[in-house]
């Protein structure tokens, strides 16, 4: 793109119906996102029509359809952008070795072989566990190519000291995880304290050293999209590498709107810096049906380079048995009950 025509972009408002997918050509591919300074003006700018991003979110299921062997493909690319987790005080390391076993081989083989999809092309993304889990679940998935990632710095809620939760980044990622999940200080972004939020995020980022940093915005506690959207761009600015929506622990998660707002801001990132950065909805995805819906966002506002694993990820647990559920359906025409399906 042209500074003559992103110039014009940013002047015009754009009908959130029209906006064309971002092309790849003039990204930095394979290049991680280095963060760059605290643009404020650049954050205060941001607005966001509330309204025509809930219509634009409404309309996502009805003006694409994904149906037969298209559906079962686009369904078998979320097994693999998923991130599967178990967050629960009851964890055991044999919950999470049942867990691992189910990454490796998230669908069934026999349902693999009649779609003639290779079965070592299908496993999940990543293995997200708590810090105490780490070892168990890096031991079970020794010699796969699927990552451990693991929450921190005082999740769910991040008001733990901040060098205890920088503290908590290092040793997760001594123990072996290759992703962290971190979740910002709510009350930065509430109050505007975007200088500390900033610097926050950049912390977190110095401790994970090479190992990927997601950010989690918690944005069912954020009160408004503006506010997403700014925390969004501020964490980018910071050096997150993904933006994730939610703990899954607050009452509200991954919404549509709130997805396409973050997305929008990785968009305007990627246009501006040309770094891709990620984008991972978490909580409340339980369907094929929302998962598919989830994909067309993402194919829609930045296009197909966004739909793999390195870009986007689902933060789910029982997602995936509703999805080997519809497989099941595609390859026997028969639904199968969903208790067939265990995660762990």
């Amino acid at each position: 793109m042209s500074t003559s025509d992103r110039s014009i972009r940013e002047r015009a408002p754009v009908s959130p119906m029209t906006v064309p997918p971002l092309q790849p050509g003039p990204l930095r591919e394979g290049i991680r996102n280095p963060g760059m300074p605290l643009d404020l003006e650049w954050v205060q700018a941001q607005r966001v029509n509330r309204s025509a991003v809930e219509r634009r979110a409404a309309t996502l299921g009805t003006r694409r359809t994904v149906k037969k062997a298209w559906q079962a493909g686009w369904l078998l690319r979320g097994v693999t952008d998923m991130d599967l987790t178990t967050l629960s005080g009851d964890d055991t390391p044999g919950r999470v070795r049942r867990l691992c076993a189910k990454a490796r081989t998230p669908v069934r083989q026999d349902l693999l072989e009649a779609m003639g999809v290779p079965a070592d092309r299908v496993h999940v993304a990543a293995v997200c566990v708590y810090h105490q889990m780490i070892e168990p679940a890096v031991r079970a998935l020794e010699g796969s190519p699927i990552p451990v990632a693991a929450v921190g710095a005082g999740f769910p809620h991040g008001l733990s000291p901040l060098p205890q939760r920088i503290q908590e980044i290092r040793a997760s990622v001594d123990a072996g995880a290759r992703e962290i999940d971190i979740v910002v200080t709510r009350g930065h972004v509430l109050t505007g304290g975007w200088e500390a939020l900033y610097d926050e995020v950049a912390a977190f980022r110095d401790a994970c050293g090479e190992v990927h940093l997601k950010t989690i915005l918690a944005t069912g506690e954020l009160a408004t999209l503006r506010n997403v959207a700014r925390a969004s761009l501020v964490c980018m600015m910071a050096g997150a590498d993904f933006v994730k929506t939610s703990t899954g622990k607050e009452a509200r998660n991954a919404t549509l709107p709130v997805g396409l707002t973050m997305v929008r801001a990785v968009r305007a990132y990627a246009e501006r810096t040309g770094y891709l950065v990620g984008f991972k909805p978490a909580g409340g995805i339980r369907t094929a049906k929302e998962a598919l819906l989830w994909l067309i966002l993402m194919r829609e506002e930045l296009g197909v380079r966004w739909t793999e694993p390195d870009l986007f990820r689902f933060g789910a647990s029982s997602l995936l048995a509703d999805i080997e559920r519809q497989l099941e359906h595609h390859v026997t025409g028969r639904y199968s009950a969903h208790h067939r399906h265990p995660v762990a």
